[in-house]
């Protein structure tokens, strides 16, 4: 197959595309965005999942033409995971309900996410208005980013963005496990994790409609995703965590043994045996913390080989040239 080109590349005339907009309390906005996107991409599925919201959300998303649906369980996560699971497309367009991210540049997302065979592309947010952003927002976006690419070797420049477009590959093998608004880091470190083609667009970030609040809690939330990394950490790195584990516990034993080894080669006793033993006890556990971590790389390694089979049981997006459809799929 000849190359193919983002100038020459679009999705395939039936190619479905859905919106995905989880919804709690957004009654002022949630109207425009409904708009907004179905301006910017007339074809699309609108889908909107109201998260047990206490105002007019859902009359006004229907009286805009969405298709509006329920989670119980509150959290942004849970409602990521219903949406993944209940809707059927070829391209997904996550957005959040509260009128900050930019309708129009949607299309330039799917377009490069189809034209360069991508399985995710990331709004990058770039703020209109200095109340669009807030200060608190922005150090906790940079601290929990640097620490991911820390982690993991490289990293998103937004990894907390609502905005992203997905190909169907990625959300059909997603395993969603987080409840709250630290689901946006999951699916960062998902595509890390499996090394899945990803890219990211700049994008305006604008302040929210008047009447409308952020349901976002600086610390809580910033607290809820560090805490979600280290768990990923644990979890898709767990012979460095375990051997750091080991090596402070090591460390900590040595330190108590050195005076008690000194006083026995001194004068032949004991005397802090308590000492003695809670060295001991330390460097018992600093070994067991390294084997656990050689175990459970193991095991790690045979999760990440079912979650790329999984990634790889699904078809490639297809594509058309010059307007025709094409059953081709992008090369890998």
């Amino acid at each position: 197959m000849d190359r193919l080109t983002s100038a020459n590349v679009r999705p395939a005339p039936d190619t479905t595309i859905a919106v995905l907009i989880p919804c709690y309390n957004e009654e002022a906005a949630i109207g425009a965005v409904i708009a907004d996107f179905r301006k910017a991409l007339p074809n699309a599925g609108i889908f909107v999942y109201d998260n047990n919201s206490s105002d007019r959300t859902v009359a006004v998303a229907l009286a805009a033409g969405a298709e509006v649906r329920s989670e119980r369980r509150q959290g942004k996560g849970h409602v990521v995971r219903r949406m993944f699971a209940d809707v059927d497309a070829e391209i997904y367009v996550l957005v959040d309900g509260d009128a900050t991210y930019d309708a129009a540049s949607a299309p330039r997302m799917i377009e490069a996410l189809v034209s360069d065979g991508l399985d995710m592309v990331v709004g990058v947010r770039v703020d209109q208005a200095p109340e669009a952003y807030r200060a608190g927002h922005r150090t906790g976006n940079w601290m929990l980013t640097s620490f991911l690419s820390s982690v993991f070797g490289e990293a998103f420049n937004d990894v907390l963005s609502g905005y992203r477009v997905f190909s169907r590959r990625f959300v059909k093998s997603f395993p969603a496990l987080s409840s709250g608004f630290e689901i946006e880091t999951e699916l960062s470190v998902h595509a890390l994790e499996l090394a899945l083609p990803v890219a990211e667009l700049q994008t305006p970030y604008y302040a929210r409609p008047e009447g409308s609040f952020s349901k976002l809690n600086t610390w809580r939330d910033g607290f809820r995703i560090l805490s979600t990394i280290l768990k990923l950490y644990r979890w898709e790195k767990p012979l460095q965590f375990f051997v750091a584990i080991g090596a402070f516990l090591a460390l900590l034993s040595a330190g108590l043994a050195v005076p008690v080894v000194i006083t026995y080669l001194e004068q032949g006793l004991v005397p802090r045996l308590p000492t003695a033993v809670l060295s001991m006890g330390l460097m018992t556990l600093a070994m067991l913390s390294v084997s656990s971590g050689l175990v459970l790389d193991t095991v790690t390694r045979g999760r990440r080989e079912m979650k790329m089979l999984a990634y790889l049981s699904l078809p490639s997006a297809r594509v058309s040239r010059s307007g025709q459809r094409s059953a081709k799929e992008l090369p890998n």
